[in-house]
């Protein structure tokens, strides 16, 4: 789940990353971009059609949509690392904007099962979006033996 994403590459790399490992994703608006615009259009490619992308107006649409479940939200600033994590089948991985991530509004959501974090050397701030969710969701699939992969 992406809330509030505001560069279209990213959401556009998402979109082939769901189609590869045939996972959801939910963009969480307000998005800082049309779901038209050719540079998103590009970085998705031809996978467009073969991924699962929902668009919720707002967060509370969102959790509405998800209902219990397991929430894991993506922080620099979590303890937990998302490798100490058993992945279960519909668990939803939150990431936030760029360039803020999660507001503190967002992360004390009672939705919000734990924080994760992405471990990186000191003094870096964050990874792109697209490839945090990457990582993480391959700890997930690889969790799950890649059903469906050939």
């Amino acid at each position: 789940m992406f809330h509030e994403p505001r560069i279209p590459p990213n959401t556009g790399n998402a979109i082939r990353l769901v189609a590869g490992t045939g996972c959801e994703l939910h963009l969480v608006g307000p998005l800082g971009f049309d779901l038209s615009e050719p540079k998103l259009r590009r970085a998705g490619l031809d996978y467009h059609d073969l991924a699962s992308v929902t668009v919720h107006a707002d967060l509370a649409a969102a959790w509405a949509a998800i209902g219990d479940a397991r929430v894991f939200a993506f922080t620099a600033h979590a303890e937990t690392s998302y490798t100490d994590v058993e992945y279960r089948e519909g668990d939803v991985l939150l990431f936030g904007p760029e360039p803020t991530g999660l507001s503190a509004e967002v992360l004390d959501d009672p939705h919000v099962t734990a924080r994760l974090r992405i471990p990186m050397l000191p003094g870096r701030r964050s990874l792109n979006l697209s490839n945090a969710a990457a990582v993480v969701t391959y700890e997930a699939w690889r969790q799950f033996g890649f059903p469906g992969a050939t």
